[in-house]
């Protein structure tokens, strides 16, 4: 399988470049060493005629070829591709990331897009040169090698973390692809973890630059006490996986790394929290592809050269998000923290570790206990919360986004902001607007951009596919009001299209 010769043209010139930017988007395979590695790769670069270029490593995998020691690809970022696709082969691998296959096999994996087995394996075998196995197997070979080399965790705990069913299937893989038995690629890692007894610390690779101060002050607004905690440098929650609760923390060091500490209650929940983490730090972005299209437009650029890196947080769980969102709509962020601090308190699940947020269930059945507000908006919150509950309403990260925007638009009191804003969240949509949202207007406006909502959509066409990032910017210029002025706006939100239940379409952003 090979990419047409224009594609092969371009990533040709990348590999000969040694263009970081690159890293995570594909693999170059050389038949003459029987090796593939990074763009990257320090290594003398092949003759074109050697070379065939795969999208996936798996896809490599399955051709034959082990991954190079000099440059260990499974160590770079992630492939932006996942999220700026909405196909079945990205929905694929945005499950595949998060467990499902483990948890579910493929039958599951095939069940969550609307396929056979059969079917699921020969349009991923078509179109990224491996199946749904093959595909799952190489994501547990790099969960494998990052624990290898970012920990000191006993190789048994790293067969079982990174989803393999035995010890024996984690060495045979590992061989396979790395040509190292595990001891061997753990004896080559530059330094040794130092991380205390029963703790992660791994090192999160991502492109640069990295606005990481944004996103920690965008947490603090928001977090969560008890569930949630922020600094500066710094974030840690706590969450619900599959296995039972978890916890981690990222922070950022003096070098601009970032570190993730973590403690699962099951081992199989590990590798699917490093991908929940990279989701919510959007570390699979390609900051400096976003940017030069941003900056096409001169009015945009100052907002950009301002905050390089720019990134759109995601979300650490879709049911939470879609709470989250509906508790703010209309209201400030102060207002939609203040709410969500007492569903947290008085319905949250306590552990030995800390607090988690709500269940659905709980939320359904006593929310209307402890929500305030109007009456119908209760009513759609704890609405909402049953469907999720029962399963009438499915939102995962593995979601077609057309579909999941009209499954939320169905349910009494979520409305397009919402809907949309969910979208941008869990699915990491990299192409979302919200022209309702009375702050990103604000900031539109500021920058000298359409501030009227029909006005600034149309404008906005011409950023695509990057208008999740477009409203980051636009929401970091929107000027600060007088507290005065954003209590008033609280308490008498500009008119909307619909009713309150639903009316969400003029709104701020909150969640």
């Amino acid at each position: 399988m090979t990419f047409p010769a224009s594609g092969f043209d371009e990533r040709y010139r990348a590999i000969s470049a040694r263009d970081t930017r690159f890293d995570g988007q594909f693999v170059t395979a050389v038949r003459s060493t029987g090796i593939y590695c990074r763009p990257s790769c320090p290594a003398r670069t092949p003759k074109p005629q050697n070379v065939t270029f795969y999208p996936t490593s798996a896809a490599a995998h399955e051709a034959g070829y082990r991954a190079c020691k000099r440059c260990l690809p499974e160590a770079a970022p992630g492939s932006p591709a996942w999220d700026i696709r909405g196909d079945t082969a990205a929905r694929a691998m945005r499950l595949i990331s998060d467990g499902v296959v483990e948890r579910e096999g493929v039958p599951g994996l095939a069940a969550r897009l609307g396929y056979s087995s059969r079917h699921l394996t020969r349009l991923l075998s078509t179109e990224l040169g491996a199946g749904p196995l093959a595909l799952a197997r190489a994501h547990r070979a790099h969960t494998a090698r990052m624990l290898l080399v970012g920990t000191d965790m006993p190789i048994s705990d790293v067969a079982f973390s990174a989803g393999f069913a035995s010890i024996r299937q984690c060495n045979d893989t590992i061989r396979e692809v790395f040509a190292l038995t595990p001891g061997e690629l753990r004896a080559r890692r530059r330094s040794h973890a130092s991380a205390a007894p029963g703790a992660i610390d791994l090192v999160l690779p991502y492109r640069g630059p990295l606005d990481a101060s944004g996103i920690f002050a965008w947490m603090a607004a928001r977090a969560v006490p008890g569930i949630e905690e922020v600094t500066a440098t710094s974030f840690s929650r706590h969450l619900r996986m599959s296995g039972g609760p978890a916890w981690f923390e990222v922070r950022q060091d003096e070098t601009a790394r970032l570190h993730l500490r973590a403690r699962v209650a099951r081992l199989g929940d590990l590798a699917p929290l490093v991908s929940t983490v990279r989701r919510i730090f959007d570390l699979d972005a390609d900051p400096l592809a976003i940017e030069e299209a941003l900056c096409a437009h001169p009015e945009l650029a100052p907002l950009v050269a301002r905050t390089p890196g720019i990134r759109v947080p995601g979300s650490a769980d879709p049911h939470e998000m879609l709470v989250r969102a509906m508790v703010g709509q209309q209201i400030t962020v102060v207002a939609a923290r203040t709410a969500l601090i007492a569903l947290a308190e008085a319905l949250g699940e306590r552990t030995d570790s800390g607090l988690l947020f709500p269940t659905m269930t709980a939320i359904a059945e006593r929310g209307a206990e402890v929500l305030r507000g109007p009456a119908a908006r209760i009513r759609a919150i704890t609405g909402a919360a049953a469907a999720l509950a029962d399963g009438s309403l499915r939102l995962t990260v593995g979601d077609d986004g057309t579909e999941q925007r009209a499954a939320l638009l169905a349910m009494p009191g979520i409305g397009p902001w919402t809907a949309d804003y969910v979208r941008m969240r869990v699915l990491g949509d990299p192409d979302v607007l919200l022209p309702g949202d009375v702050a990103l207007r604000a900031g539109a406006a500021a920058a000298g951009l359409p501030g009227e909502a029909r006005a600034l959509t149309a404008w906005s066409e011409r950023t695509a596919p990057w208008r999740s990032y477009l409203s980051a910017h636009l929401w970091r210029a929107a000027p600060v009001r007088p507290a005065a002025s954003r209590r008033a706006s609280a308490a008498h939100p500009a008119p909307t299209a619909h009713p309150a239940p639903t009316g969400d379409t003029t709104t701020k952003e909150t969640s």
